[in-house]
């Protein structure tokens, strides 16, 4: 049985970063790892699934790699830190992986990480997306580490998700959708206390029949027109957790519009994926597979699989912990 053990995560680790394997097989191989990665509390294969996961930043698949420091960012372990500090200051990676390593940082909530996200923040020669993922980290890291947090009441949520933002905290009166809305739309607030309400009306989204879930999708999907591209991808992002249909038509405008930014489009064609079961979510998908966007076609091919594995029912997207010679083998 140990061997058996022994070698699931160098198998995965194996899948992860040939770049000969299917790119959804990898994405499988890579949310095993995650699954690892994230044991609470750790185990001696906790540290060698972190290594295994940020190996596979030598792959020239932005997508992979984005999605490599957001399961690093969902660890809650030191152990992820060091890999996640020096792809976000290595300005030759590309934006979209820079961004998600931020944000990581900012979901790990170390604070030995403040001093770099700050000099990213205030660079001025330093891209949008970045500026405004490190200042959202920022202000992450100090709630994390403050006694505002502890004084805090959170709505429980369904989602075992570490976010960029926690959701806005239960005052004496319940959380009701045109207030997060109106915080949400309003871009003279700080962005970090707009996700706030951002999370706040996913929670409100969920479960699905929640009598709150429509209006809280609609009111979401007004956030797919806000000024800054970042603002956009995480709503399609939260879009994706929640696998409401009333996002459909939203996330199909987002994909189907070329103007849009790639990590957009990107997000909203996994957000699909995710809707797979329903009707002519596929369709739509496969119109995008010759993309003249590479994030956005390896999007399409991620996605695909996620439809495909929501219509058979599998129990998880990924390539299951244990099956050690399943992965070898296939």
């Amino acid at each position: 049985m140990t061997a058996e053990i022994d070698t699931t995560v160098p198998s995965l680790r194996k899948v992860l970063v040939s770049e000969s394997e299917p790119l959804a097989r990898r994405f499988r191989a890579l949310f095993s790892l995650k699954h690892l990665a994230c044991l609470q509390p750790p185990t001696e294969q906790t540290l060698p699934a972190i290594e295994a996961i940020a190996a596979g930043f030598s792959s020239p698949s932005a997508l992979l790699k984005h999605e490599l420091a957001y399961c690093l960012g969902q660890t809650k372990n030191t152990g992820s830190v060091a890999y996640l500090q020096q792809v976000v200051e290595d300005t030759k990676e590309d934006a979209m992986c820079r961004h998600e390593a931020a944000e990581a940082l900012g979901a790990l909530g170390y604070e030995d990480s403040l001093e770099i996200l700050k000099k990213l923040r205030d660079d001025q020669k330093e891209l949008d997306i970045i500026r405004e993922t490190c200042d959202i980290a920022v202000d992450r890291i100090l709630w994390e580490n403050s006694e505002e947090r502890k004084a805090e009441k959170l709505k429980p949520s369904d989602f075992t998700s570490i976010d960029p933002a926690p959701p806005m905290p239960l005052e004496a009166s319940e959380p009701n959708v045109p207030d997060l809305e109106k915080t949400l739309l309003d871009t003279k607030l700080p962005l970090f206390q707009r996700y706030r309400a951002m999370f706040g009306l996913r929670d409100l989204a969920s479960p699905p029949d929640l009598p709150t879930a429509v209006d809280a999708v609609n009111a979401l999907a007004k956030g797919l027109k806000d000024p800054s591209a970042l603002f956009r991808h995480e709503v399609a992002f939260v879009f994706g957790q929640l696998c409401h249909p009333a996002s459909i038509p939203s996330l199909t405008e987002s994909l189907s519009d070329l103007s849009e930014a790639g990590m957009v489009r990107h997000e909203a064609a996994e957000a699909l994926g995710s809707l797979g079961e329903e009707e002519g979510v596929e369709e739509t998908l496969k119109k995008f597979l010759n993309d003249p966007d590479q994030v956005v076609r390896d999007s399409v091919i991620v996605a695909l699989d996620m439809a495909e594995f929501e219509k058979n029912g599998e129990v998880e997207y990924a390539l299951l912990p244990g099956s050690a010679e399943q992965v070898a083998a296939a």
